[in-house]
């Protein structure tokens, strides 16, 4: 199975993170949002969309990214987010932008990252530490459920 992960990840890296440790757990291609040509996902069996979460939304940019890319038809996808909350919703709300695309979600997947943002600054931030070893091998577990791979 060909599979491309596409991410945006802005201030820490921590959906990078996410995204490598899929990748390389099924030797999938990873490439960040602005490298992406829309039409080169035509050539993928399954395309993962992955983005931090800025004040509850996934990325601005990221989601005109996902607005301009063509109209497909059923399409496999997955998401994935990292936040401060961890929130599964965040992904929800991923998935049901890049539906409007025409992809069908086959997974969803979110945790926990290490947020400083306002007001956390403040006291230091929170999820210190994450996306940790175990966050990565959650990842990994559930790339290789996804497509079936042993892990």
């Amino acid at each position: 199975m060909k599979v491309l992960i596409i991410y945006n990840s802005v201030h820490r890296g921590n959906t990078e993170k996410i995204a490598r440790a899929m990748a390389d757990s099924i030797d999938a291609d990873i490439l960040s949002y602005s490298e992406v040509d829309g039409y080169n996902v035509l050539d993928y069996d399954l395309v993962g969309f992955g983005s931090g979460i800025y004040y509850g939304k996934p990325g601005k940019d990221f989601v005109e990214f996902i607005d301009s890319l063509p109209i497909v038809k059923n399409k496999k996808a997955f998401v994935f987010t990292t936040s401060g909350k961890g929130d599964s919703n965040y992904s929800e709300k991923l998935a049901a932008k890049v539906s409007e695309n025409g992809f069908k979600i086959v997974g969803e997947f979110s945790c926990k990252a290490f947020d400083a943002w306002g007001p956390l600054k403040l006291v230091g931030g929170i999820n210190k530490g994450r996306p940790n070893s175990d966050d990565l091998k959650s990842a990994h577990n559930f790339i290789c459920q996804l497509v079936g791979e042993e892990g």
